[in-house]
């Protein structure tokens, strides 16, 4: 590993792991703690008034440990963009419902309105202003890339949005967004050294930040990332996939996202379909295993285990 990654790694584990008995104390002097849903397991109500918004630790660690790296390294600045943008969304989304208490925060229209915009400027920066190819490498298929013209843009933009959504979705438990995407982070730290892109100094930023969160967002958390935090971890993942050129990899790495997704999916469809039965006892996928007896702390090792053995077995089979 390079001088840059274990810098930028120990950069981003110190200033997470330093402001958080900084933060921590002052979100919860302002009272910024998780509202939890009645009719989520009932295992979750004690954790109502634990703060949230702790997404911002992570956002603050990230830029710090990237930011001195970004002059010779261009293409880490469409990385940071959508980080820090979909980090903006979440902590707007945030602060209207814990600070102003409009339960509801961004309404679905503004949300996703902001997503689009967010991700139109970096896929036209990316398209303009870098000499990236939009055509995504076929996982498996060593050399052979999937090009669909300008209907990339099309497809990425639906990537973009599922992968970021798919994160939302995985925070619900204590500590497992920030296990299973420190998996994924130094995933994308030793793909990025192996194919000499430029960008780890970030990848390894997001992996000491996520790694010094972990001491205050494991079970029993005593901060939640909220919006801020899991937005923010899903533009990272995606864009970081675009700059690799391996958006379609994020099926694989990012499995566990994308079975949160689908759960929530096939949930509410056969919900509809067979007048009100439900496919499992709760979506997303994690508050089923829970439902079945799970404890928090298993479900989040064994998410995070897939995570790891998807990560190793593509970079086996990588080009």
């Amino acid at each position: 590993m390079s001088r840059t990654c274990i810098l930028s790694v120990m950069i981003s584990f110190a200033v997470s792991a330093g402001l958080g008995p900084i933060m921590i104390p002052f979100l919860r002097r302002l009272k910024v703690g998780q509202t939890v849903r009645d009719d989520g397991p009932q295992s979750h109500l004690k954790k109502s008034g634990t703060p949230t918004m702790g997404g911002i630790l992570i956002l603050v660690s990230i830029l710090a440990a990237s930011i001195p790296f970004l002059r010779d390294r261009p293409l880490m600045m469409p990385i940071l963009f959508l980080t820090a943008g979909f980090g903006l969304i979440g902590f707007l989304d945030d602060y209207i419902k814990v600070v102003l208490h409009r339960s509801m925060g961004l309404s679905a229209a503004e949300k996703f309105s902001a997503q689009v915009l967010v991700t139109a400027v970096f896929l036209y920066y990316i398209h303009h202003y870098t000499d990236l190819s939009l055509a995504m490498r076929i996982p498996f298929w060593p050399g052979k890339y999937l090009d669909l013209g300008p209907w990339n843009l099309v497809l990425l933009s639906f990537m973009i949005l599922g992968t970021v959504n798919g994160v939302n979705f995985t925070d619900g438990l204590d500590g497992l967004a920030a296990s299973v995407t420190v998996i994924i982070a130094v995933f994308f730290s030793v793909t990025a050294l192996g194919t000499c892109t430029g960008i780890e100094p970030v990848t390894c930023a997001v992996t000491g930040a996520l790694m010094a969160f972990l001491l205050f967002n494991v079970h029993p958390a005593s901060v939640f990332m909220g919006d801020t935090g899991s937005l923010a971890l899903g533009g990272f993942v995606a864009a970081t996939a675009c700059i690799l050129q391996m958006p379609l990899y994020i099926a694989v790495i990012g499995f566990v996202y994308l079975a949160e997704v689908f759960s929530v999916i096939l949930q509410v469809t056969y919900f509809k379909c067979t007048g009100g039965r439900r496919l499992f006892k709760m979506a997303p996928l994690h508050h089923h295993f829970e439902l079945c007896g799970w404890s928090e702390t298993r479900i989040v090792a064994l998410f995070s285990m897939v995570t790891a053995l998807m990560c190793l077995f593509t970079l086996l089979f990588f080009p």
